[in-house]
């Protein structure tokens, strides 16, 4: 899925010999795709959004990005989250209760499970995409989120690199194969900043690279080839 992915396969199992590629994650580009509502200052809070299942081994995930929230409207960015997807009971009440303490409960909302069919339009309400899961591979969530053209705040771990590229802002992080790392809070909010009156380029950035290098069509057809050379022998 990634060379990160490649990287780890040889670290844990050896080298391998052979014939192989990297053939990441896709995304229908043709379903997946921008809404067309831009940011401008002033005239609403930046929208800044996290995606996926979470339960309890994942709430570093809710915490950090809350953490790093609250430290950006410090900083003079109005803004908001929202974490879109499953979540377990007990990080629910733990973010919650973490938004109310950091006085931010008002820009904090957990939309709940979300169909399939609906994603795009959790994507086009936002203006970036928030990932600060430690080494996740190849995420789907990424990449339909560039597909829609947000611009991607991200840990600098795992696969994400790979697929933002220039398209959003790394946050530096540890890399570690075993222990998580996040990055540090004041890092996040910086980011934050940062990215918000950028979103405009690199979000059509982040469309244009989606479109090129990740739309399920090439997915298929190098599935098609490789399938029907294993035929031929």
């Amino acid at each position: 899925q990634s060379e990160f992915c490649r990287k780890a396969a040889t670290h844990f199992c050896g080298y391998r010999e052979g014939p192989g590629e990297v053939l990441y994650n896709a995304v229908d580009t043709n379903f997946f795709t921008p809404g067309g509502a831009t940011w401008i200052a002033g005239e609403r809070r930046f929208r800044f959004l996290l995606t996926g299942k979470i339960n309890q081994h994942l709430y570093y995930r809710l915490e950090s990005t809350t953490k790093g929230l609250a430290e950006a409207v410090l900083l003079g960015l109005d803004c908001e989250l929202r974490i879109a997807g499953w979540v377990g009971e007990e990080p629910r009440r733990r973010v919650l209760a973490l938004a109310v303490q950091l006085g931010i409960s008002d820009r904090v909302c957990l939309t709940g499970p979300y169909r399939q069919e609906d994603a795009p339009e959790i994507y086009q309400w936002a203006d970036s995409l928030v990932m600060t899961k430690h080494n996740d591979p190849c995420p789907n969530t990424v990449l339909e989120a560039m597909a829609c053209g947000l611009a991607v705040l991200y840990s600098n771990t795992g696969g994400v690199p790979e697929l933002v590229g220039d398209c959003g802002i790394a946050l530096n992080c540890e890399q570690s194969w075993t222990a998580i790392h996040v990055p540090e809070i004041t890092d996040i909010a910086a980011g934050m900043v940062e990215i918000a009156p950028l979103t405009e380029d690199l979000g059509a950035a982040a469309r244009a690279r989606a479109v090129d290098k990740f739309d399920i069509a090439f997915w298929c057809m190098r599935h098609k080839e490789v399938f029907a050379n294993l035929v031929k022998q």
